[in-house]
């Protein structure tokens, strides 16, 4: 029932599909991405290992939800890395994070909401009502902090 099969006729627009049948609903959707980035800091009034200069490597995860446009798309992917490059990584990646952020103590919680707050910024006015549902930050593969939505508007 499920083997495998050789697609002999590529569907065609306005043919075996038409444009009105692209969009399959009218709900909100949430899409993801994630990216790493390499950064140096260190925490003031800490005492503990992290009070001297060390380095991470940083994985961040994105929760973006909004609505589909008329071919069924919330937000291209690319949109979203084209926005953490150009507005976000720029601030982050093989930086001395102390010197990049704003004056704050460089932790895990401190940052994941600036990059929530970026991320939200980015997103004013998007056509299809797109907004930051959450945001992880992982300062190793098994610790992180988390920004949602419902937290930064409700607090």
């Amino acid at each position: 029932m499920y083997g495998f099969t050789i697609v002999e006729n590529l569907q065609k627009i306005d043919q075996d599909i038409k444009r009105h049948e692209l969009k399959y609903h009218q709900k909100r959707v949430m899409v993801s991405k994630e990216f790493t980035f390499d950064a140096a800091h260190h925490l003031h009034c800490y005492e503990g290992k992290c009070k001297n200069l060390h380095g991470h490597t940083y994985r961040v995860v994105f929760g973006i939800s909004g609505l589909t446009d008329e071919i069924g798309i919330v937000m291209d992917f690319g949109d979203i890395k084209e926005i953490w490059k150009e507005q976000i990584e720029i601030h982050l990646d093989h930086r001395y994070l102390n010197d990049t952020l704003p004056n704050m103590n460089t932790t895990a919680e401190n940052m994941v909401v600036w990059i929530y707050e970026k991320m939200e910024k980015a997103l004013n006015g998007h056509p299809q009502e797109c907004r930051v549902e959450f945001v992880k930050l992982y300062e190793t593969p098994t610790s992180y902090a988390e920004a949602r939505r419902e937290w930064m508007n409700n607090e």
